[in-house]
């Protein structure tokens, strides 16, 4: 009963994961570039949004501009890739947001600091439904179903979508859309800011899970990206089970307590794994191909 309690309460976490994994996913599906700087963009519009209600502004004014924060942030961090680095590989531009993730974390240290936790909303606290005898709160619920939805309107946008035909033309053929016309820029601006905002308001929704320190927040980075890398930065419904599988087990390690100090390393046995497997996969090709 212990396993089957943990192993429920480490959903919510793996929503957390499949929530940020699937705007990571789409930002590379949509725009072809792997944000690693998302998560502490989201991070810090929820931090925003914590201090503007913290200080007495009503949560219905502070959640937008905690959120709108994230857009514009993620926005600019899209135009700096599309103005500089255009014509740059996956691995530069990868490069790139990589460091704006470690000049994020600093800033939201210097500006959030840990010392200082802040409290962010918990509306989904309550029981919603009992399975087995083990209490299933709203927030479980409310985070899983919020994850199957944005995978379901991204797979649905893509795929039946004009847009998502545009999108699908600029990541796999930038140069040829743009030449019969795809408006390349307004639409990779619409992805970076929706993207940022989409992920603040997951960070928002999870944050009662985790300590209340930026630093934190802003590492779900690595569940998000196991959770990616379960569905080889392709499949959404594949992200979001390894989101939630991940989280699962997470939690189901609070059972045993001589590997409940390891729970950690699960996203990175995730990752480990994935890059294996992509690795293996490829050497297996490559006699049928020779």
């Amino acid at each position: 009963m212990l396993f089957l309690a943990t192993a429920i309460s480490g959903l919510a976490a793996g929503a957390a994961y499949a929530l940020v994994g699937l705007t990571t996913l789409m930002t590379y599906r949509f725009v072809a570039v792997i944000n690693f700087a998302q998560t502490s963009v989201g991070a810090m519009g929820a931090f925003v949004m914590a201090d503007l209600w913290g200080n007495g502004t009503s949560l219905w004014l502070a959640l937008p501009i905690g959120v709108l924060l994230a857009a514009v942030l993620n926005l600019a961090i899209g135009a700096v890739l599309i103005t500089w680095f255009a014509d740059g590989t996956t691995v530069v531009k990868t490069a790139v947001t990589i460091s704006l993730f470690t000049a994020l974390i600093a800033l939201g240290g210097r500006f959030f600091n840990a010392q200082d936790p802040r409290t962010l909303p918990a509306p989904f606290e309550s029981a919603a439904v009992h399975v087995a005898g083990v209490a299933v709160t709203w927030l479980v619920v409310v985070t899983v179903l919020a994850a199957i939805a944005l995978t379901f309107a991204s797979s649905w946008v893509l795929q039946r979508t004009r847009l998502g035909l545009r999108l699908r033309a600029l990541s796999d053929r930038p140069k040829t859309a743009e030449l019969i016309g795809v408006p390349s820029g307004p639409i990779a601006m619409l992805v970076w800011a929706g993207s940022g905002a989409l992920t603040a308001l997951a960070l928002i929704l999870v944050a009662p899970l985790f300590p209340a320190d930026f630093e934190t927040l802003a590492m779900l980075a690595t569940g998000a990206f196991a959770a990616a890398l379960v569905g080889s930065f392709r499949s959404f419904p594949l992200t979001l089970a390894g989101g939630l599988v991940i989280g699962a087990l997470q939690g189901s390690l609070n059972s045993i307590s001589e590997l409940q100090p390891y729970r950690g390393a699960v996203p990175l046995l995730f990752i480990l794994a994935a890059v294996l497997w992509t690795n293996r996969s490829a050497r297996w090709e490559a006699p049928a191909q020779a």
